[in-house]
């Protein structure tokens, strides 16, 4: 066997297979297309309307083969513990849809797994597993040199793949390298299935040919299909003779790069080599997550981002590491790996700001789990910390449980292992059910009317960008979710056209309204949109006569909206470009609103944007519109795009074909909409408001062209109606203002003073008539009116300053129509007998109230106001 490097193996497979006929395509993004899933996780999931036969593959080539980069956290607690499980990994695939089956998937396999010009494995060393019924496969491989003794025969939770209890089925056949007694069980019944290391799974091949029914019984599909994948790391480390993912050349690249940051060497103690395993698989998972468009949140696929790089982060904090280190990470991986996903490479500072940023957030979270920590130890009344706490701690803090351990052990306090695993069990169970669901949505059939359209009558072609009129035959119609012959006068509905010079709700950009009519009836377009991606349903209300299946209308735009949702978009792209300049590279769209009337722009920042950078990237964007910049539009390659330096949307997904947009070298972005032939048709930018969105993302709002007109002429009459009521100049009505409201606070400010001599007037009246209690001190008794909480302890403060002896006070007053009341008295008073918590018990019930204190101090509120006369009666009968 030839020692070959991970970026060997994975062009050799795909070289292997185009050789045969298949097309190389590049891996989809982790973000699926369907959104049943919450992430990609197999290479079949970009092919899944080729395997329903929703859309057909080319047929030039026999099928198709990828490298698909996947990520899964259904084993989480596994990760790092084994050297098998890894939350991200690269899945090799070749997929055929009809073209070619078991005979030829089986003689490629053994042949790129066998032949010294590909991995060159010794056949010896291969063995096989099949459906225990499949004798069809078990003689493909006998012919083909596998020894019937290498070949074993295995049960449908084995060998047999389904989605789910019904639908699309079939056997599968893995191959298994034997690794070599020495990493085995030792049994003499040791082989492939066993638990133990020793036969290493490492191609599974799914021969997809059934339709399972409902009765069990198994229909033959229309087309026999293959779905493979070969996990990359696994061949990785068999040809370079290790028995441990985490020793291949990538991932022990990133192990090193853990040693570094916390001083210490791997495979020297268990522990630090689990958490080195783990702050290297999750650091590579979050990279590329985070280049693919999501940011961490508290739920769905940003949940799972948040925890796995939270999960590195309490590791590196275990091992020593200090402060922010993710990133280090980061340019590691950006260089292994950034010539086959230049995604990472585009979005770098992107990833490594949201990256800082979420570890510093997380910096507090393990604050405010310390403090849960210590208010749970605190409330303990035994020496055992309950299975649910430290559960808590480990999925909502990040706490791995042997930091609690740890914690706890140290004050001689325990943990309930049991409750915690039983916690971890059921946590485990939901996420193997969804993972469960995710495999059966991942196969459903689509079904949905506007899928079965786009599979009958192909694609809408658009021609919009260079009209805004069009003829046009109409190819269906759709009323309340059903296809019918025809839309009568006052029905709404659907019309699907063979041509259009609609737009299409897409990439933010709201879809076209206009007209469809021919001689027999007249349809207003009030949107258009695209259910299925190419094709353009125009949602319309029939205004007078029908329109029917087979009619030639005209289609046509309404002009004027069109040109300012145009301006909108290409204002957006300008925005886009600005606030790159002004506040960083890592600036990157995450999100957009082009309407007529106005545009949204979401973005990743991590601070709210100061008062002076909008005016900088506003000013910047004006500048540039003013000097008419003609805008170019073409399509290119996606590789020749990216080498160009256009800018691609973060997170979005592309085709080998795109279509940029430039506006000179201010701004050059891949984009499907609608634009400006000429940056000066947008007038102005005016940016409105700037604010969060979400963690991580910023909002701004703008208007332009007319819009910005409306804006500035409301902001104009707002202004001189300021000026009027001020009796002042426009320029001057700032100032005038900012005079006004001083003279406000000032007058409020003497009006508080009045007030309180006021009061203090009327408080020194009634410590003048203050009475001797039993004790001998002098006690004041009094309604004092309408007061709040703070109010009540300001007068005892008077009362007490102006008592010429000490003494104590018992006042009720009136807040929001309830009664409230106070009583407090000096350390003379109490010494001398008065308790403020006892009078207060004693008499708030006369006001429907309760409440309690010290003997110095207490308060009560109630409901009854007509009881406080009889409150302060008690009060004299119980002091006096």
């Amino acid at each position: 066997m030839r020692y070959m490097t991970t970026a060997e193996i994975r062009e050799k497979y795909l070289q292997f297979f185009e050789s045969k006929g298949c097309k190389r395509l590049p891996s989809s993004s982790l973000i699926p297309d369907d959104p049943s899933l919450l992430l990609t996780s197999a290479g079949m999931v970009q092919f899944k309307p080729y395997f329903l036969h929703v859309k057909e593959f080319d047929p030039q080539y026999v099928g198709a083969t990828t490298v698909q980069k996947c990520v899964r956290t259904n084993d989480i607690e596994n990760i790092g513990v084994t050297g098998r499980h890894l939350s991200f990994f690269e899945m090799l695939g070749n997929f055929s849809f009809g073209k070619y089956f078991k005979h030829e998937m089986c003689a490629w396999a053994y042949e790129f797994s066998t032949d010294p010009e590909y991995l060159g494995l010794p056949a010896e060393r291969l063995y096989f597993t099949v459906f225990e019924d499949d004798d069809e496969t078990i003689e493909i491989w006998k012919s083909l040199g596998v020894p019937e003794d290498h070949i074993s025969r295995l049960g449908e939770d084995d060998n047999f793949w389904r989605a789910g209890p019904t639908g699309p089925c079939g056997p599968c056949s893995e191959i298994y390298f034997d690794q070599g007694p020495e990493v085995g069980c030792g049994s003499p019944d040791c082989k492939p299935g066993c638990d133990c290391d020793r036969f290493l799974e490492y191609w599974n091949c799914v021969f997809t040919q059934f339709d399972g029914q409902e009765d069990g019984s198994l229909a033959p599909l229309i087309t026999k299909n293959i779905d493979t994948g070969m996990g990359l790391e696994r061949i990785a480390a068999i040809m370079q003779g290790v028995t441990n993912n985490y020793d291949t050349d990538v991932l022990r690249s990133l192990v090193a790069v853990g040693e570094g940051l916390a001083n210490v060497v791997y495979k020297t103690d268990p522990g630090v080599d689990m958490s080195l395993r783990i702050m290297a698989d999750h650091a590579r998972s979050v990279t590329f997550m985070i280049a693919d468009g999501i940011l961490p949140s508290n739920e769905g696929r940003g949940y799972v981002l948040r925890r796995l790089l939270r999960r590195a982060v309490m590791k590196g904090h275990l091992l020593g590491v200090e402060g922010p280190f993710i990133n280090q990470y980061v340019d590691q991986i950006v260089q292994l790996m950034g010539h086959v996903y230049p995604e990472i490479v585009e979005n770098r500072e992107t990833i490594r700001v949201i990256i800082e940023s979420e570890e510093k957030r997380f910096g507090a979270t393990m604050r405010q789990g310390q403090a849960f920590l210590e208010e749970a130890l605190s409330g303990l009344d035994s020496d055992t910390l309950n299975g649910q706490v430290a559960f808590k701690l480990h999925d909502t803090y990040g706490f791995p449980i042997e930091v609690t351990e740890e914690i706890c052990a140290e004050r001689g306090i325990s943990v309930d292992m049991e409750g915690f695993a039983a916690a971890m069990a059921q946590q485990k169970e939901r996420a193997r059910a969804a993972t469960k669901d995710d495999a059966e949505a991942a196969w459903s059939t689509y079904g949905s009317i506007h899928a079965d359209l786009l599979k009958e009558l192909g694609a809408t072609q658009f021609v919009g960008y260079d009209t805004l009129h069009c003829s046009a035959r109409v190819l269906a119609l759709v009323c309340a979710g059903q296809r019918v012959d025809s839309l009568a006068d006052g029905q709404d509905g659907e019309i699907i056209l063979d041509v259009t010079p609609f737009y299409a709700e897409m990439g933010g950009e709201v879809g076209d309204t206009g007209t469809i009519s021919c001689p027999g009836g007249f349809a207003q377009v009030i949107d258009t949109k695209a259910p299925e991606k190419g094709l353009s349903a125009h949602r319309v209300h029939v205004v007078e006569g029908s329109i029917a299946v087979g009619d030639e209308v005209s289609a046509s735009v309404d002009g004027q909206r069109r040109a300012l949702i145009t301006r909108n978009h290409t204002a957006t792209h300008v925005l886009h470009a600005a606030l790159r300049k002004v506040l960083g590279d890592h600036v990157a769209q995450k999100g957009s609103y082009v309407g007529p009337d106005r545009l949204r722009f979401d973005f990743t920042h991590f601070a709210a944007v100061s008062r002076d950078e909008l005016v900088a990237v506003e000013q910047m964007a004006n500048e540039f519109i003013a000097q008419a910049v003609d805008t170019t539009i073409y399509e290119t390659s996606l590789e020749q795009a990216r080498n160009s330096g256009v800018t691609a949307l973060f997170g979005e997904k592309y085709g080998d074909t795109v279509r940029v947009v430039e506006a000179g070298e201010f701004s050059r972005e891949l984009c499907g909409g609608c634009h400006v032939a000429n940056t000066s048709e947008i007038g102005i930018i005016k940016i409105v408001s700037e604010g969060s969105a979400a963690a991580g993302v910023r909002r701004i709002e703008a208007v332009t062209s007319l819009g910005a007109y409306e804006y500035l002429a409301k902001l104009e009459s707002v202004l001189l109606s300021a000026a009027s009521a001020l009796h002042c100049s426009v320029d001057a009505v700032a100032d005038r203002a900012l005079a006004s409201v001083k003279q406000v606070k000032e007058l409020q400010k003497a009006a508080k003073e009045a007030k309180a001599n006021a009061s203090g007037d009327a408080l020194g009246a009634l410590v003048q008539d203050a009475r001797l209690a039993k004790g001998g001190y002098p006690v004041v008794i009094a309604n004092i009116g309408s007061a709040d909480s703070g109010a009540m302890r300001n007068a005892w403060d008077v009362i007490k300053s102006r008592m010429s002896a000490p003494g104590a006070a018992v006042l009720i007053a009136v807040n929001n129509d309830k009664p409230i009341m106070l009583a407090a008295g000096t350390d003379e008073a109490v010494a001398a007998g008065f308790n403020a918590g006892a009078v207060i018990k004693a008499i708030a019930p006369c006001v429907a109230g309760g409440g309690g204190g010290k003997p110095s101090m207490a308060q009560a509120g109630g409901k009854d106001v007509s009881g406080i006369e009889a409150a302060l009666d008690a009060a004299a009968q119980m002091l006096l």
